[in-house]
């Protein structure tokens, strides 16, 4: 499968204008049918506590996702402001090669130092869902800092983890280490997609990457805005799993 890393600079709070540059940029990358599309966390609002005017362009995001989607025949993953019967959410959503909607997962560990779980409303499951030939957990920014959701996730059958942020410059490497951990530790492919730019809170230096099961990162988007691309095969993931059962291995349970 060709992965499409959508490393953004994200207009703030302008839905219409992200989702302009998406298109012109998937215009010049042109995905291959079957390609996964993923962009950053709140790509079309940048990660901005007004959730009101956040969740304004979530209608319009949700309509591009799904248009990008059916357009180039791909899986698109990206993360939006939505407010919904719960209440607002950081959401992931996941759409079809046919734009149709095939998942939103709300981000399970809200971000306290901003006062993000005043903000939104943090999910409480984790999920996995198949595209193309991989089972794919989705997850949002700061969950990457809790390796039991990820374990979870492989526990129903993961096998490529999405994790789609805005992660600020100063703790990039947190961003790197806990990438490579996570695909270690659970033998599966790790995508992270970050933004790059600035907001009015922070700055971002971008690196988004694709981490493979050995934890070896196979691309690196560096800094800046770039779109890079690259092939993964999930039986890179059944042949290490298989040559070296870390996973049956494990033993669960534990107590204090």
């Amino acid at each position: 499968m060709q992965v499409v890393l959508g490393q953004m600079d994200i207009v703030w709070e302008d839905a219409a204008a992200n989702a302009a540059r998406v298109t012109a940029a998937l215009e010049r990358v042109m995905p291959r049918a079957g390609a996964l599309v993923v962009l950053p966390e709140m790509f079309a609002s940048g990660f901005s506590m007004d959730a009101t005017r956040a969740c304004a362009g979530g209608a319009l995001a949700v309509e591009a996702l799904a248009g990008w989607a059916r357009r180039w025949g791909c899986w698109v993953v990206g993360g939006v402001a939505l407010e919904d019967a719960n209440g607002p959410g950081n959401m992931a959503l996941g759409f079809g090669p046919d734009g149709a909607e095939l998942f939103r997962f709300r981000k399970l560990h809200g971000f306290s130092p901003t006062g993000e779980p005043q903000q939104y409303r943090s999910g409480d499951a984790v999920g996995v869902w198949t595209l193309g030939e991989f089972r794919v957990a989705p997850f949002v920014c700061y969950d990457l800092r809790f390796p039991e959701v990820f374990r979870a996730a492989v526990g129903q059958g993961a096998d490529l983890m999405v994790v789609i942020a805005n992660w600020p410059a100063r703790r990039e490497r947190h961003w790197l280490a806990l990438l490579q951990a996570r695909a270690i530790e659970n033998q599966a492919w790790v995508i992270g997609v970050n933004r790059a730019g600035t907001d009015p809170n922070a700055t971002y230096s971008g690196r988004s990457v694709v981490v493979d099961p050995m934890g070896v990162v196979r691309a690196d988007a560096g800094e800046g805005e770039r779109w890079v691309t690259l092939d993964v095969d999930v039986a890179e993931v059944r042949a290490w799993r298989e040559s070296f059962p870390a996973l049956k291995d494990r033993r669960e349970g534990w107590t204090r």
